[in-house]
């Protein structure tokens, strides 16, 4: 971590205008100076905005590194040096919330369509499952069916027959088609009661 500390006599006295002229020239002990004075200050703005300790210690570096970077580019006329830490502290610390905060929102959309990702085959696997369970039971309990009864309902619902065409079909009165096909859905809704809660 920055920390170094001038150790010339009187190096607390030098002004922090200096300080960045001799950054600007590379003296690594001017940085470790200015770090020593203005680090709480920068903390604290650093710490009102991010609130958590990790990431203001990474902010805080990021903020003497540009200080570093930028020395040379600083100008008197913009403000005191501290004022010009304090906007970038200001600045770095609301970049890093909103980073956080994408990432947040970013990971509970990832979580949530994992979890919808996760779930769903599960519960389309579970009902297509028992779907082809009752479809099995139905085409078992049609077979179960008389004969006549059994050749009615598969006219009917599988090869989607009237009345009429099935009367047609099987060479029988439509009145006794209809008494076919009414006895075998009544023995066949009878036989599915039981499984009515699955679907």
């Amino acid at each position: 971590m920055i920390g170094s500390t001038l150790d010339e006599p009187g190096a607390a006295s030098v002004s922090d205008e200096v300080l960045m002229k001799d950054i600007s020239r590379r003296h690594p002990d001017a940085l470790g100076e200015l770090y020593g004075r203005h680090r709480k200050r920068l903390r604290a703005t650093i710490d009102g905005v991010v609130h958590e300790e990790a990431e203001a210690d990474d902010v805080l570096q990021e903020i003497f590194l540009q200080v570093w970077e930028e020395a040379a580019r600083y100008s008197p006329h913009a403000g005191k040096p501290l004022g010009w830490m304090v906007t970038i502290a200001r600045r770095r610390a609301i970049d890093r919330l909103r980073r956080r905060q994408d990432y947040s929102r970013a990971r509970e959309r990832y979580e949530k369509r994992v979890m919808q990702a996760s779930q769903s085959p599960r519960r389309d696997a579970a009902r297509e499952f028992i779907l082809n369970d009752l479809r099995h039971f139905l085409k078992k309990s049609i077979r179960a069916l008389p004969e006549f009864q059994r050749e009615a309902v598969e006219l009917a619902f599988f090869k989607g027959l009237s009345h009429r065409e099935i009367a047609a079909a099987t060479h029988a009165p439509l009145g006794t088609v209809k008494t076919r096909l009414e006895l075998g859905l009544q023995k066949l809704t009878h036989a599915l009661k039981p499984l009515r809660h699955k679907v």
